[in-house]
């Protein structure tokens, strides 16, 4: 019984279906339980959360970006999907905190001042929170100086740095020196990515990596974690 559900997790994070009302990507699902009926139904039979995120999430959204990435899925199918994600770990945060299992690492991630886009931010914070990691996102718009405070005060492994627009892009450069300035960029791994930003860019600024989507961002993060390229 839990191998079965969780395997329809997986089936509807790739669907999209948050719960029973939704109607998904195939047809006649409209009353079969959603991600999140499924996951409370997988918590009380039993099955860990290790699995439900491994397996069932992360599972789900391995698919999901194989399919974008072959043209099978587009942006509206990919947000449907990590939003299924995002209504799960809100179930099972309380149940990390208790049963022991320890993050992959935190992440700080944030949209830069001036810019008020949020999606792509949004997508890669879910997605890093399927894949095992804290995240503390501050938002969009934000100033400089509050994302260097809170490296400073929550000491996280990585930063995440996003940009929609070409006049904000600059931006994260500034946000790098400053870290060095305050004696702080050593101790963090920073990425950036949007659509105007580029890998050439990420390197000529000093980022330690760059995401050209939500999948590639995550990527990034796995193999600085694991201390290998790219």
């Amino acid at each position: 019984m839990p191998e079965d559900i969780i395997s329809l997790i997986q089936e509807n994070v790739i669907q999209g279906r948050i719960t029973k009302d939704d109607e998904g990507m195939a047809e006649g699902m409209v009353g079969q339980p959603g991600v999140t009926e499924l996951v409370q139904q997988a918590l009380a039979s039993g099955s860990s959360v290790r699995d439900i995120i491994t397996r069932g999430l992360s599972g789900g959204m391995d698919i999901v970006g194989k399919r974008f990435e072959a043209g099978e899925y587009f942006i509206p199918d990919m947000l449907a999907s990590a939003e299924a994600v995002s209504a799960a770990m809100e179930i099972l945060e309380p149940q990390l905190a208790t049963s022991g299992i320890k993050t992959k690492g935190t992440i700080v991630v944030a949209t830069v001042k001036d810019d008020l886009h949020d999606i792509g931010k949004n997508i890669v914070s879910i997605l890093l929170r399927g894949a095992g990691y804290t995240v503390r996102d501050l938002g969009n718009n934000i100033d400089a100086q509050v994302i260097v405070d809170a490296v400073r005060e929550e000491k996280p492994q990585f930063l995440g740095l996003s940009a929609l627009l070409t006049s904000t892009m600059a931006r994260m450069a500034d946000i790098i020196r400053r870290l060095e300035e305050d004696g702080l960029r050593d101790q963090v791994k920073v990425i950036v990515g949007g659509a105007p930003v580029s890998e050439e860019f990420a390197k000529s600024i000093g980022a330690d990596g760059y995401g050209a989507d939500g999948f590639q961002a995550v990527a990034v993060v796995e193999a600085l974690a694991s201390g290998t390229e790219t």
